[in-house]
Protein backbone atom coordinates (compact mmCIF):
# COMPACT_ATOMS: atom_id res chain seq x y z
CA UNK A 1 0.00 0.00 0.00
CA UNK A 2 5.35 -5.01 4.01
CA UNK A 3 6.47 -1.90 6.16
CA UNK A 4 3.38 -1.64 8.57
CA UNK A 5 2.11 2.05 8.29
CA UNK A 6 2.50 4.94 11.88
CA UNK A 7 -0.31 4.51 13.98
CA UNK A 8 -1.34 7.58 13.30
CA UNK A 9 -2.08 7.51 9.71
CA UNK A 10 -3.58 4.52 7.36
CA UNK A 11 -4.58 1.79 9.92
CA UNK A 12 -8.44 1.67 9.66
CA UNK A 13 -10.92 3.40 7.69
CA UNK A 14 -12.16 6.18 9.75
CA UNK A 15 -15.30 4.29 11.31
CA UNK A 16 -15.31 0.78 10.86
CA UNK A 17 -19.03 -1.43 10.16
CA UNK A 18 -19.08 -5.04 10.59
CA UNK A 19 -18.30 -7.50 8.53
CA UNK A 20 -20.77 -8.91 5.92
CA UNK A 21 -20.72 -11.25 3.07
CA UNK A 22 -20.50 -9.92 -0.49
CA UNK A 23 -23.65 -11.79 -1.48
CA UNK A 24 -25.40 -8.94 0.42
CA UNK A 25 -24.26 -6.55 -2.51
CA UNK A 26 -23.77 -9.23 -5.01
CA UNK A 27 -23.52 -12.48 -5.37
CA UNK A 28 -20.25 -12.55 -7.38
CA UNK A 29 -18.19 -15.12 -6.30
CA UNK A 30 -14.60 -13.16 -6.02
CA UNK A 31 -16.47 -10.74 -3.38
CA UNK A 32 -16.18 -12.76 -0.78
CA UNK A 33 -16.21 -10.62 2.72
CA UNK A 34 -16.63 -7.31 2.79
CA UNK A 35 -16.99 -4.51 5.51
CA UNK A 36 -19.26 -1.26 4.84
CA UNK A 37 -17.41 1.19 6.29
CA UNK A 38 -18.94 5.18 7.57
CA UNK A 39 -17.02 8.10 6.16
CA UNK A 40 -17.67 11.38 7.00
CA UNK A 41 -19.67 10.98 10.31
CA UNK A 42 -22.12 8.47 7.91
CA UNK A 43 -23.04 11.04 5.05
CA UNK A 44 -20.58 7.83 2.53
CA UNK A 45 -20.73 3.88 3.14
CA UNK A 46 -18.09 2.20 1.33
CA UNK A 47 -17.81 -1.61 1.08
CA UNK A 48 -14.35 -2.78 1.62
CA UNK A 49 -12.60 -6.15 1.49
CA UNK A 50 -11.99 -7.15 5.21
CA UNK A 51 -8.17 -8.25 4.01
CA UNK A 52 -5.73 -6.48 1.61
CA UNK A 53 -5.77 -2.62 1.05
CA UNK A 54 -8.46 -0.85 3.07
CA UNK A 55 -8.78 3.36 2.94
CA UNK A 56 -8.11 5.04 6.09
CA UNK A 57 -7.84 8.95 6.38
CA UNK A 58 -5.85 9.88 3.87
CA UNK A 59 -8.21 9.71 1.01
CA UNK A 60 -10.40 11.49 2.91
CA UNK A 61 -7.62 14.35 3.76
CA UNK A 62 -6.88 14.04 0.09
CA UNK A 63 -10.80 14.68 -1.05
CA UNK A 64 -11.32 17.69 2.09
CA UNK A 65 -8.03 19.05 0.45
CA UNK A 66 -9.69 19.95 -3.71
CA UNK A 67 -11.05 23.81 -4.02
CA UNK A 68 -14.40 22.16 -5.42
CA UNK A 69 -17.57 23.64 -6.72
CA UNK A 70 -20.40 21.79 -8.18
CA UNK A 71 -20.23 21.02 -11.71
CA UNK A 72 -16.59 20.42 -11.90
CA UNK A 73 -14.92 17.48 -13.53
CA UNK A 74 -12.72 15.08 -11.09
CA UNK A 75 -10.63 12.24 -11.95
CA UNK A 76 -9.07 9.91 -9.33
CA UNK A 77 -5.81 7.71 -10.24
CA UNK A 78 -5.30 4.30 -8.53
CA UNK A 79 -9.28 5.38 -7.42
CA UNK A 80 -9.13 1.82 -5.54
CA UNK A 81 -12.78 1.16 -4.10
CA UNK A 82 -13.38 5.04 -4.84
CA UNK A 83 -12.84 6.71 -1.15
CA UNK A 84 -11.25 9.62 -2.52
CA UNK A 85 -13.61 10.49 -5.25
CA UNK A 86 -16.89 9.42 -3.64
CA UNK A 87 -16.04 11.59 -0.66
CA UNK A 88 -14.97 14.86 -2.95
CA UNK A 89 -18.40 14.35 -4.24
CA UNK A 90 -20.21 13.70 -1.07
CA UNK A 91 -18.63 17.38 0.15
CA UNK A 92 -19.78 18.78 -3.01
CA UNK A 93 -22.71 17.25 -4.73
CA UNK A 94 -22.84 18.17 -8.78
CA UNK A 95 -19.03 16.71 -9.60
CA UNK A 96 -18.75 14.76 -12.48
CA UNK A 97 -16.97 12.09 -11.06
CA UNK A 98 -14.45 9.45 -12.87
CA UNK A 99 -11.57 6.95 -11.72
CA UNK A 100 -8.81 4.61 -12.82
CA UNK A 101 -8.09 1.51 -11.06
CA UNK A 102 -6.20 -1.23 -12.30
CA UNK A 103 -7.21 -4.08 -10.46
CA UNK A 104 -10.39 -5.12 -11.28
CA UNK A 105 -11.22 -6.08 -8.10
CA UNK A 106 -11.33 -2.49 -6.76
CA UNK A 107 -12.79 -0.68 -9.55
CA UNK A 108 -15.69 -3.43 -9.23
CA UNK A 109 -16.42 -2.32 -5.88
CA UNK A 110 -16.00 1.44 -6.77
CA UNK A 111 -18.76 1.33 -9.35
CA UNK A 112 -20.76 -0.56 -6.94
CA UNK A 113 -20.21 2.07 -4.15
CA UNK A 114 -20.97 5.44 -6.43
CA UNK A 115 -23.91 3.57 -7.19
CA UNK A 116 -24.54 2.23 -3.58
CA UNK A 117 -24.44 6.50 -2.44
CA UNK A 118 -26.36 7.54 -5.61
CA UNK A 119 -23.46 9.04 -7.33
CA UNK A 120 -22.15 9.39 -10.75
CA UNK A 121 -18.79 7.74 -11.38
CA UNK A 122 -16.86 6.52 -14.61
CA UNK A 123 -14.39 3.79 -13.25
CA UNK A 124 -12.10 2.45 -16.09
CA UNK A 125 -10.38 -0.15 -15.49
CA UNK A 126 -6.79 -0.23 -16.88
CA UNK A 127 -2.88 1.30 -16.59
CA UNK A 128 -2.11 4.94 -15.84
CA UNK A 129 0.88 4.36 -18.60
CA UNK A 130 -1.47 2.81 -21.05
CA UNK A 131 -5.23 4.18 -20.19
CA UNK A 132 -8.24 3.49 -22.14
CA UNK A 133 -9.02 5.65 -25.33
CA UNK A 134 -11.86 7.08 -23.91
CA UNK A 135 -10.41 8.29 -21.00
CA UNK A 136 -7.41 9.48 -22.87
CA UNK A 137 -9.77 11.94 -25.11
CA UNK A 138 -11.28 13.65 -21.34
CA UNK A 139 -9.60 16.74 -19.49
CA UNK A 140 -10.78 16.97 -15.93
CA UNK A 141 -10.95 20.66 -13.48
CA UNK A 142 -9.02 18.41 -10.89
CA UNK A 143 -6.95 15.03 -10.80
CA UNK A 144 -6.22 13.91 -7.77
CA UNK A 145 -3.69 10.55 -6.43
CA UNK A 146 -2.97 8.59 -3.06
CA UNK A 147 0.30 6.41 -4.97
CA UNK A 148 1.76 3.59 -3.51
CA UNK A 149 3.79 4.72 -0.55
CA UNK A 150 6.41 2.23 -0.57
CA UNK A 151 9.51 1.40 -2.98
CA UNK A 152 10.36 -2.00 -2.88
CA UNK A 153 13.95 -1.47 -3.43
CA UNK A 154 13.86 0.21 0.55
CA UNK A 155 11.06 -1.83 1.76
CA UNK A 156 9.22 -5.34 1.52
CA UNK A 157 6.12 -6.76 -0.28
CA UNK A 158 3.18 -7.54 1.01
CA UNK A 159 1.96 -10.79 0.83
CA UNK A 160 -1.68 -10.40 -0.07
CA UNK A 161 -1.26 -8.87 -3.31
CA UNK A 162 -4.76 -6.74 -3.26
CA UNK A 163 -2.75 -4.75 -0.38
CA UNK A 164 0.59 -5.35 -2.37
CA UNK A 165 -1.02 -3.45 -5.32
CA UNK A 166 -1.88 -0.32 -3.46
CA UNK A 167 1.11 -0.27 -1.29
CA UNK A 168 3.96 -1.39 -3.54
CA UNK A 169 5.59 1.31 -5.71
CA UNK A 170 5.50 -0.42 -9.42
CA UNK A 171 5.12 2.59 -11.81
CA UNK A 172 7.47 5.27 -10.67
CA UNK A 173 5.60 8.55 -8.82
CA UNK A 174 7.16 10.37 -12.35
CA UNK A 175 4.36 8.61 -14.16
CA UNK A 176 1.99 8.92 -11.98
CA UNK A 177 2.67 12.87 -12.05
CA UNK A 178 2.56 13.02 -15.92
CA UNK A 179 -0.52 11.05 -16.41
CA UNK A 180 -2.14 13.14 -13.97
CA UNK A 181 -0.93 16.25 -16.10
CA UNK A 182 -1.90 15.08 -18.93
CA UNK A 183 -5.83 14.59 -17.94
CA UNK A 184 -5.94 18.00 -16.25
CA UNK A 185 -7.33 20.48 -18.26
CA UNK A 186 -5.40 24.12 -18.87
CA UNK A 187 -4.92 25.40 -15.52
CA UNK A 188 -6.83 22.35 -13.89
CA UNK A 189 -5.49 21.51 -10.67
CA UNK A 190 -3.58 18.41 -9.79
CA UNK A 191 -3.44 17.50 -5.99
CA UNK A 192 -1.48 14.37 -4.41
CA UNK A 193 -0.74 12.88 -0.95
CA UNK A 194 2.21 10.88 -0.05
CA UNK A 195 4.63 9.87 2.69
CA UNK A 196 7.06 13.02 3.22
CA UNK A 197 9.98 11.21 2.67
CA UNK A 198 8.74 10.66 -0.72
CA UNK A 199 8.51 14.35 -1.55
CA UNK A 200 11.62 15.12 -3.13
CA UNK A 201 10.83 12.70 -5.88
CA UNK A 202 7.29 14.37 -6.44
CA UNK A 203 8.48 17.43 -6.34
CA UNK A 204 10.71 17.25 -9.15
CA UNK A 205 8.20 14.95 -11.01
CA UNK A 206 5.87 18.09 -10.41
CA UNK A 207 8.81 20.39 -12.03
CA UNK A 208 8.26 18.74 -15.04
CA UNK A 209 4.70 19.18 -16.01
CA UNK A 210 3.03 21.52 -13.52
CA UNK A 211 3.56 24.96 -11.46
CA UNK A 212 2.31 26.98 -9.24
CA UNK A 213 2.97 24.61 -6.43
CA UNK A 214 1.68 24.35 -2.97
CA UNK A 215 2.77 22.22 -0.01
CA UNK A 216 0.63 21.36 3.01
CA UNK A 217 2.87 19.36 5.34
CA UNK A 218 0.46 16.81 7.64
CA UNK A 219 1.75 15.97 10.93
CA UNK A 220 0.86 12.95 13.36
CA UNK A 221 1.19 14.79 16.72
CA UNK A 222 2.74 18.57 17.47
CA UNK A 223 6.33 18.42 17.71
CA UNK A 224 6.90 15.78 15.59
CA UNK A 225 7.89 15.56 11.89
CA UNK A 226 5.86 15.43 9.26
CA UNK A 227 4.82 11.35 7.83
CA UNK A 228 1.98 12.56 4.84
CA UNK A 229 2.17 15.72 2.57
CA UNK A 230 -0.31 16.87 0.31
CA UNK A 231 1.03 19.14 -2.73
CA UNK A 232 -0.72 20.59 -5.85
CA UNK A 233 0.35 22.27 -8.59
CA UNK A 234 -1.55 23.97 -11.35
CA UNK A 235 -1.10 23.20 -15.24
CA UNK A 236 0.12 25.71 -16.71
CA UNK A 237 0.54 27.85 -13.24
CA UNK A 238 3.22 30.92 -13.06
CA UNK A 239 3.14 31.87 -9.81
CA UNK A 240 6.20 30.94 -6.92
CA UNK A 241 6.06 27.41 -4.37
CA UNK A 242 4.01 28.01 -1.52
CA UNK A 243 4.87 26.22 1.59
CA UNK A 244 2.37 26.39 4.15
CA UNK A 245 1.89 25.77 7.39
CA UNK A 246 1.19 22.22 8.47
CA UNK A 247 -1.75 20.32 10.10
CA UNK A 248 -1.55 18.78 13.13
CA UNK A 249 -3.62 15.74 13.09
CA UNK A 250 -3.95 14.69 16.56
CA UNK A 251 -4.10 16.21 20.17
CA UNK A 252 -1.35 15.76 22.98
CA UNK A 253 2.10 13.75 22.44
CA UNK A 254 1.12 10.58 22.50
CA UNK A 255 -2.19 7.95 22.14
CA UNK A 256 -3.24 7.61 25.42
CA UNK A 257 -6.69 5.77 25.64
CA UNK A 258 -8.74 3.82 23.14
CA UNK A 259 -10.86 7.00 22.22
CA UNK A 260 -10.30 9.45 19.37
CA UNK A 261 -7.86 12.25 19.93
CA UNK A 262 -8.04 13.86 16.44
CA UNK A 263 -7.64 17.83 16.64
CA UNK A 264 -11.16 19.44 16.22
CA UNK A 265 -9.80 20.53 13.03
CA UNK A 266 -9.16 16.96 11.94
CA UNK A 267 -12.23 15.88 13.50
CA UNK A 268 -14.59 18.35 11.68
CA UNK A 269 -12.91 17.05 8.21
CA UNK A 270 -13.62 13.51 9.07
CA UNK A 271 -16.67 13.25 10.52
CA UNK A 272 -18.56 16.82 9.37
CA UNK A 273 -17.06 16.67 5.83
CA UNK A 274 -15.12 19.81 6.50
CA UNK A 275 -12.82 21.49 3.76
CA UNK A 276 -9.09 21.29 4.23
CA UNK A 277 -7.55 24.31 3.42
CA UNK A 278 -3.85 24.93 2.44
CA UNK A 279 -3.45 28.71 4.14
CA UNK A 280 -5.84 29.80 6.50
Amino acid sequence: MVCPPPPDRRAAAPTSGDREDAGALDPSPQLTELTRDSFLGGRLYLHQPQKGYRAGIDPVLLAAALPLTAGQSLLDLGCGAGAAALCAGARVPGLRLAGLERQAFYADLARRNARNAGQQMDVFEGDLTQMPAALKQRRFDHVIANPPYFRRDASLSSVNHRREGAMGEKTPLAAWVDAAARRCRPRGLVTFINRAERLPDLMHAFAEALGSFELKPLIPRAGRAAQLVLLRGRKEGRAGFRLHDGMVLHRGARHTSDRSDYTDETQAILRNAAELTFHK
